[in-house]
């Protein structure tokens, strides 16, 4: 699966200094408490909820997003959160390395692992786990605190497992993801 080279325009996306390309019209709340692991794309329309957090004082990172992740147009990333003891509070999410989000994705999980591709219009609910090297097919639900094993395939509303994946499936991800980045250039405007 060869990709296609995709130009961006410059002025639309900022650059760090760890080559992640953020779109100018994603929305980032509360970067403070956001961490991008480096060589990261955020499209248009992306949305990371860093300032729903746990009340109190400092910095807390409440996102956490590994490196050659893709946030595709659309998708919203916020933390779970829930009354515990009459106290209703956010926790922290962590999104490993090589993770595709596609578009109009919701994720609400405590853990993404790293090598997962989740489709487009999925609904991750609060406290999912994810464990390495998964696929979520388009338009799946995965249920609140479900978890989803390594090397498995899911689909449905809600998700059911439907197929294994080989165990070269974390290479190939890999691949597919520094591909990804490496042909998401800037057009010569």
């Amino acid at each position: 699966m060869d990709l296609p080279i995709v130009n961006y325009s410059k002025s639309e996306y900022i650059e760090t200094d760890t080559g992640n390309k953020v779109s100018r019209k994603s929305v980032i709340c509360g970067s403070q408490n956001i961490i991008l692991g480096g060589k990261t794309i955020l499209q248009t329309g992306s949305v990371i909820r860093g300032d729903l957090r746990r009340t109190g004082a400092g910095h807390a990172v409440v996102v956490s997003v590994g490196r050659y992740c893709f946030l595709s147009q659309g998708c919203v990333i916020r933390p779970p959160c829930k009354t515990y003891k009459g106290v209703f509070s956010y926790y922290p999410m962590k999104i490993g390395d090589h993770v595709t989000i596609g578009e109009g994705t919701i994720v609400q999980a405590a853990t993404i692992g790293s090598f997962v591709k989740i489709g487009k219009n999925c609904v991750i609910g609060r406290f999912a786990i994810i464990k390495d090297c998964c696929r979520i097919e388009d338009n799946t639900v995965i249920p609140p605190n479900s978890v989803v094993p390594s090397f498995s395939v899911y689909k449905g509303s809600p998700g059911k497992l439907v197929d294994e994946l080989p165990e070269s499936i974390q290479d190939i991800y890999e691949a597919q993801t520094k591909d990804r980045y490496s042909k998401f250039v800037p057009s010569r405007d």
